[in-house]
């Protein structure tokens, strides 16, 4: 599969114009520095005056820290998700939503998968965090503990993860930074913010259709890319727990 490009249509562009001027207005004191940092890298390529051109972006980050665009059509099942982040090969579906659907998707939409998971990958520790994830989940494809485990991580790190930055929370998850409501979530509710530990994490249920109101804090990406270890110690030890694969 292959973006096609042409097929955007003005309204599609005037969309993501929206989009991306919501976030990027709502996000500074919210969003960590490193991200922004990163946004402001990826321009010109990616910009908020047109959908983001997979042509302009990819040559960016192959140049930065090896990574590339796979073009998928949606969710594509784990053992492919795997493989292709062990190759630093992100994958992201072309469509975006439409007017009618600016805070509300059952699905993630092209902005999701670019606006939210593409910047972080200018950075070398989350690059190489996203890298060595993959890889452990292509020799774990056989357990579904360990892919349970793998999910769960991914979710409350990836999707929904905050960092500490000048004594607060930050947001680093781009199921979050993709996303209006959410962003404004985790700065107006009750919600639970919890250091990370990985074994509360990967066994920490968790359901991808209800907003979420428990959230890991790390440190910093080192952290993060450091859990790695542990969890391929853990791993090679043996879970004990419920599965619950999301696919």
């Amino acid at each position: 599969m292959k973006q096609e490009y042409s097929r955007y249509s003005p309204e599609d562009h005037g969309t993501w114009q929206i989009l991306y001027d919501r976030q990027m207005k709502n996000l500074p004191g919210k969003a960590y520095p490193r991200y922004l940092d990163c946004v402001k890298e990826l321009l010109p390529e990616m910009n908020r005056d047109e959908v983001v051109d997979f042509r302009k972006v990819i040559p960016r980050l192959k140049e930065k820290n090896g990574w590339d665009i796979k073009v998928v059509k949606g969710l594509i099942p784990v053992e492919d998700f795997f493989g292709l982040l062990a190759e630093r090969r992100f994958c992201s579906s072309t469509w975006l939503r439409s007017r009618a659907q600016l805070d509300y998707l059952e699905e993630p939409d092209m902005f999701h998968d670019t606006f939210g998971h593409l910047p972080l990958l200018m950075d070398p520790t989350y690059a190489a965090f996203m890298e060595e994830f993959g890889k452990i989940g292509v020799r774990y494809l056989d357990d579904p503990i360990a892919i349970t485990a793998l999910q769960r991580l991914y979710w409350f790190t990836i999707e929904f993860g905050l960092i500490r930055g000048n004594g607060k929370p930050h947001i680093y998850g781009a199921g979050i930074l993709s996303s209006f409501g959410e962003v404004n979530h985790i700065y107006e509710s009750d919600i639970e913010v919890i250091d990370f530990d990985l074994e509360k994490v990967i066994h920490n249920h968790f359901i991808n259709s209800e907003i979420q109101m428990r959230y890991y804090l790390i440190e910093d990406f080192k952290q993060l890319y450091d859990s790695l270890s542990e969890l391929n110690r853990v791993l090679e030890q043996g879970l004990e727990m419920e599965v619950d694969i999301v696919r």
